[in-house]
């Protein structure tokens, strides 16, 4: 391993902070540019996909990796994952029935039973025959008769709130429930923010713009001209790792490569419910075609009443023009002014009211009592990239344009392992690692962090950031 290697990771968002921690606790020298103030800034997060069925649209393959890659991601940041199913739900009147999703279900029940045989330490969903469990409208009827349980263990235990709450008459039979659990980006923010502190051979660039990479003179490193504190800097490095996230096409178009890209914005809007307040509820999908009054609804927990709320209308969720590509011109997809206002300055308090009453009504047309929730806070959001020109494009981890340039693609936080794991492989074939650390992926410095300190941080970033300090725990009882 050669020490004297120096890596830049341009973007300290997930993608970045990620392959920062890892080749930092490999010995490399790290520098990891961000221009905001803290780290994991960017769009929002809340769901491990494993499985992938919140995506009836996808292929199978797709939901397959997207399970591989979730148990890879659970198993490296243990802090971030908040362990409550999630309830898939087929509304009356959509175009799909709701036991179409079940060949799949199998599917993956097979494919995590191989995942487990392969490496009993991948079984960090349950037992693989209990990774879905159906119930018919008897089952339900039957389960709203039970009393509410404080901290619910058993599948049945987490359903009592959702038979007691959803409207029956709207939903078909069967709803399921199914082993994707909850991610928090605070945590994950805060969890990386206090590894970094042990990793002397990271340097942290914060509040920090790249404006200029060529290659140095008679060499092949890169140098990196950068912006901190009102001054200009130059470094050279052996390595580029463009984790720029929605502008990942700003460093392409400054190392002169093309790439065929879309950006989308989105956001996901923050209520509180005190009819909710001392219950705990799994996550809730109700299914629905994207971009219609119908579109898909995700009804996500927190503690205490809060609630994350998804919409996939133009009226909630995404946005009319939200969605962009990259042209001749420039692989940077050129969003309208007005998105960049909201990412770069703040919302308008009636855009934020309006659209989040508009989350609160689409999720109560099936839980009635929900109703009564409330705006909480602005809502969390951001710019997600798609490779390509596949807007249903699930899984996607990095590429290699050029010599010594990486480029982060990922779309789903989970794919962050794969995408270590193929820049490991170019950094064996560069000869920068050895190739025993392609047996290496858990590190225990991760599992060992302090539960208080996480949360003491993730609760300071909600307030930074304007968020309910609350939204930084997991989904447990206060009782």
């Amino acid at each position: 391993m050669s020490k004297k290697v120096e890596i830049a990771v341009v973007g300290g968002g997930v993608a970045g902070v990620s392959v920062a921690l890892y080749l930092g606790k490999l010995g490399l020298k790290v520098t990891l540019f961000e221009k905001q103030k803290t780290l994991v800034c960017g769009p929002p997060f809340c769901h491990l996909h494993s499985g992938g069925n919140l995506y009836r649209e996808i292929s199978d393959k797709q939901c397959i990796t997207l399970l591989k890659q979730s148990i890879d991601f659970l198993r490296f940041y243990p802090f971030v994952v908040d362990y409550r199913p999630t309830v898939i739900v087929t509304p009356v009147g959509d175009d799909s029935l709701a036991d179409a999703l079940l060949p799949r279900l199998e599917l993956l029940k097979a494919e995590y039973e191989k995942l487990i045989k392969s490496d009993i330490e991948n079984k960090v969903l349950g037992d693989s025959l209990d990774y879905y469990k159906c119930y018919d409208k008897k089952e339900i009827e039957a389960l709203k008769s039970r009393e509410i349980v404080d901290n619910p263990k058993t599948s049945d235990e987490w359903m009592i709130p959702v038979a007691k709450n959803i409207d029956l008459k709207k939903v078909q039979f069967p709803l399921i429930l199914v082993q994707e659990y909850g991610l928090n980006l605070f945590r994950l923010a805060a969890g990386a923010t206090l590894a970094f502190k042990e990793l002397e051979n990271v340097t942290l660039c914060m509040e920090t713009i790249v404006t200029h990479i060529d290659k140095a003179l008679g060499s092949d490193r890169w140098s990196i001209t950068y912006e901190k504190d009102k001054k200009s800097h130059k470094k050279e490095f052996d390595y580029l790792i463009n984790a720029a996230g929605f502008k990942t096409g700003l460093i392409d178009d400054m190392v002169g490569v093309k790439s065929k890209k879309m950006v989308e914005f989105k956001a996901a809007y923050i209520s509180r419910c005190d009819e909710y307040k001392d219950i705990l509820f799994p996550e809730i999908i109700f299914h629905g075609k994207r971009g219609t009054p119908q579109g898909m609804g995700q009804f996500t927990p927190y503690p205490d009443g809060y609630f994350q709320l998804h919409g996939m209308t133009e009226d909630i969720t995404l946005y009319k023009d939200g969605l962009v590509a990259s042209t001749s011109l420039s692989s940077q997809p050129k969003l309208n002014p007005s998105f960049i206002k909201k990412i770069e300055n703040s919302w308008f308090k009636e855009e934020i009211d309006k659209r989040t009453i508009n989350a609160i009504k689409h999720l109560s047309q099936f839980i009635p009592k929900f109703s009564k929730a409330k705006v909480a806070s602005k809502p969390l959001f951001g710019v997600q990239q798609i490779p390509g020109d596949d807007p249903t494009l699930r899984v996607a981890e990095v590429s290699f344009a050029l010599d010594r340039y990486a480029r982060c693609e990922i779309v789903k936080v989970s794919s962050v392992i794969d995408m270590i794991d193929a820049i490991i492989r170019e950094f064996i074939r560069l000869g920068f690692v050895s190739k025993e650390v392609q047996k290496k992926r858990d590190f225990g410095y991760l599992k060992s962090l302090k539960e208080s300190e996480i949360r003491d941080v993730a609760e300071m970033l909600c307030e930074q950031r304007g968020y309910p300090p609350l939204l930084a725990n997991r989904n447990v009882s206060n009782k």
